[in-house]
């Protein structure tokens, strides 16, 4: 059976399996796909991922657009919890998104994203012992290859553990 957070793991150290983990992302988030999104860098604690400069992205004045800015951030962030805390233990879902626009994107951008496991123990692990659903906070900066700063993200994350989740009314 497919397991996402071994292949994930295996692209920490090996370029094949990054392009393979890109390539599968593009198809199970089908969404993003146009855009071309992709992880250029990857550990356990920390990502670096790419929205190319390219016609798809585009606004109305040949800038990145901050809605596919926007979605960078989700995507950046949400892949790097999961990749730390499984899919199966919990439950990940957006809640809300700030976006803070600095500078208009004219080349490619990358969003990165860091944490710890001190981090991942303090605010998602010891608060689910006590509470059926927390809220996290995950802020992304993105910059342009140029280094220019273009947005700053807010990501709030609701995760509960998958035992505490009502499907049916």
């Amino acid at each position: 059976m497919f397991n996402p957070v071994s292949l994930i793991r295996k692209a920490y150290t090996s370029r094949r399996y990054l392009f393979i983990l890109n390539f599968l992302l593009g198809r199970m988030i089908p969404f993003n796909r146009p855009h071309g999104f992709r992880i250029t860098e990857l550990s356990q604690y920390r990502i670096r991922t790419i929205m190319p400069y390219k016609t798809l992205n585009f606004n109305h004045i040949r800038g990145l657009h901050a809605c596919g800015l926007a979605t960078l951030s989700e995507f950046t962030t949400g892949l790097l919890l999961l990749a730390n805390l499984g899919f199966d233990k919990y439950r990940i879902i957006m809640q809300r998104l700030e976006m803070d626009y600095h500078f208009q994107g004219k080349m490619d951008a990358f969003a990165e994203f860091n944490i710890s496991d001190e981090w991942l123990q303090q605010e998602i692990v010891r608060p689910l012992e006590t509470q059926d659903a927390i809220l996290v906070p995950c802020i992304v900066k993105i910059t342009d290859a140029a280094g220019n700063h273009l947005t700053t993200g807010k990501v709030f994350w609701q995760l509960k553990d998958w035992k505490k989740v009502k499907t049916k009314l």
